[in-house]
């Protein structure tokens, strides 16, 4: 099938921009492949990165009438009308090749860039009314994406939007080797850790039932791989009904840099938690010196939630205070019990460098990277520094 004469127009003006080789598009309906549109689409969402511009992404997911007879006319209207509602700068092609199409939008001036993308949105919905009958409208189905986003705590699932992350998302679609054999060792470990460390489950809930009252776990809304939330586990160290007021001010100027007002550790370096935590039990502050408490994080990895070696999961208030780059921690990895961070700063160093640690193991990861953590975990836990 011929593409319309606006869209040959369109593909003659691609063919002339050296920058964007022809074969790129795709043949029959004038829009990029669906390789190159992804990967522009990361691009610009490591850019968007670094210069906090929004990026707006337009998905029309048109799979109902592309896989019924006699569509192609249909698609082509609908993609004439994108292709003539978008300026230059902004990108359209196939998301998902023959079922979503997507439309990028680019270059936002910093002033008034929400009330720029609601106008855009608002002028794509109404020259797709306009060009489509009602019947077809139907059958489409039209989705608006801002990156970075804005958190709201009590509508996501998910505190990231895998849809800007295309290349993360058909990794975790299509499991490597080694990513097999990740899991399997999560698996076979958490069960002999479990089995291991059995009597410290038999005692440590007696001595918390004896020394404080309240459960013996400690449940905590955490956020994991993809921004995916999680009950994460733990023995119990503080007290129960405690106003978490102290550790959201400490995170938050932890995060910033600013720690003139916050605890000061061992060290002139700054800790990630609190020293003298007024919250933890006196048998509190030995399991978490010495980790004991860390021991049902055990049951979270043979879940499938966290895996033994990772990125710390952060807890919700701390993630919405994190700066875009520090997100991509949460990405290729699933959060883990220990990891680089734990075995070689622990606790004692500043935030952004135990983000570039994390994000340094995630870059560098290997089935021996993970064994050469689990064995230096033990050594870090003896020292005890760093653990408060």
């Amino acid at each position: 099938m011929k593409p319309t004469n606006a869209l040959e127009t369109e593909q003659d003006m691609y063919k002339k921009d050296s920058t964007i080789p022809y074969e790129l598009l795709d043949q029959e309906y004038g829009l990029y492949v669906e390789d190159y549109f992804n990967k522009t689409l990361c691009l610009e969402r490591k850019r968007s990165e670094r210069t906090h511009k929004p990026i707006l992404l337009l998905l029309v997911n048109v799979e109902k009438i592309a896989s019924g007879g006699g569509s192609g006319q249909t698609v082509q209207d609908i993609v004439k009308t994108l292709t003539s509602s978008i300026r230059e700068v902004d990108l359209c092609g196939w998301y998902e090749r023959g079922a979503v199409i997507g439309v990028m939008f680019t270059a936002f001036s910093s002033e008034a860039v929400w009330e720029a993308i609601e106008a855009i949105a608002n002028k794509i919905k109404e020259n797709l009314a306009h060009a489509l009958s009602p019947a077809v409208l139907r059958n489409i189905e039209i989705m608006f994406h801002v990156f970075p986003e804005k958190f709201d705590r009590q509508k996501p699932k998910n505190y990231l939007n895998p849809t800007f992350y295309p290349d993360m998302a058909k990794l975790a679609e299509t499991p490597s080797m080694a990513s097999v054999i990740k899991r399997g060792m999560d698996v076979l470990g958490s069960i002999v850790g479990l089995v291991l460390f059995s009597p410290f489950f038999i005692a440590i809930p007696i001595l918390v039932k004896i020394t404080s009252p309240g459960p013996v776990l400690f449940r905590q809304e955490r956020v994991g791989q993809f921004g995916r939330r999680f009950t994460f586990l733990k023995f119990r160290s503080m007290h129960v009904n405690n106003d978490d007021k102290i550790h959201r001010e400490f995170l938050k100027q932890l995060i910033s840099g600013d720690m003139k007002n916050a605890p000061a550790g061992d060290s002139t370096a700054p800790v990630f938690k609190i020293t003298n935590d007024p919250r933890i039990t006196p048998l509190g502050r030995f399991i978490r010196k010495t980790s004991i408490d860390e021991l049902p994080q055990f049951i979270n990895v043979l879940r499938g939630e966290m895996s033994l070696v990772g990125p710390r999961p952060p807890i919700p208030y701390e993630f919405e205070d994190y700066d875009i780059w520090h997100r991509y921690r949460l990405l290729k990895m699933k959060p883990g019990i220990t990891g680089l961070w734990q075995v070689t700063g622990r606790s004692s160093t500043t935030f952004d460098a135990m983000v570039r640690l994390d994000i340094n193991y995630i870059r560098n990861w290997s089935i021996w990277l993970d064994i050469k953590i689990l064995c230096m975990t033990p050594f870090a836990v003896f020292k005890c520094r760093g653990a408060y």
